[in-house]
């Protein structure tokens, strides 16, 4: 199994339209292409379709050392708008990996490159293996 087949059963970010593009040891991308049900009332990306895009991210590089990570605690800052016909792009790095927690910054950018928002999040890994792995 791939990263990629693994995910597709987080149902809620597929619904959304988040795919995941690379997964390597503490480091993966996921796109969204910003659609008509991504807006808010504003016609704004909706700042919840962001945070699932980055929580996807975050999810395959906390999960990459081959062992279930679940979230502790995220915080975003979003730092521009962005829209319809809008792709987004989420880069997950980790910080910091200890022995059962890690650390990850995931940064949103566009198609221009222009940084979106800002997600930084904590992870706690449990004693359950995930079914797949990723390359270094």
């Amino acid at each position: 199994m791939t990263p990629q087949e693994f995910f597709k059963n987080d149902l809620f970010a597929e619904n959304a339209g988040v795919v995941l593009l690379e997964a390597r040891k503490g480091y993966s991308k996921a796109k969204l292409e910003i659609k008509p049900e991504h807006l808010n009332a504003g016609a704004r990306t909706q700042g919840g379709a962001i945070f699932t895009l980055a929580d996807l991210a975050l999810a395959a590089a906390a999960n990459s050392h081959g062992t279930l990570a679940f979230s502790l605690s995220s915080t975003i800052t979003f730092l521009r708008a962005s829209g319809p016909g809008d792709t987004l792009f989420a880069e997950a790095r980790e910080r910091y990996i200890g022995r059962s927690t890690g650390c990850y910054q995931v940064d949103i950018t566009n198609q221009d490159g222009e940084l979106i928002a800002i997600f930084e999040s904590s992870v706690f890994r449990k004693d359950q293996k995930v079914p797949f792995e990723v390359q270094e």
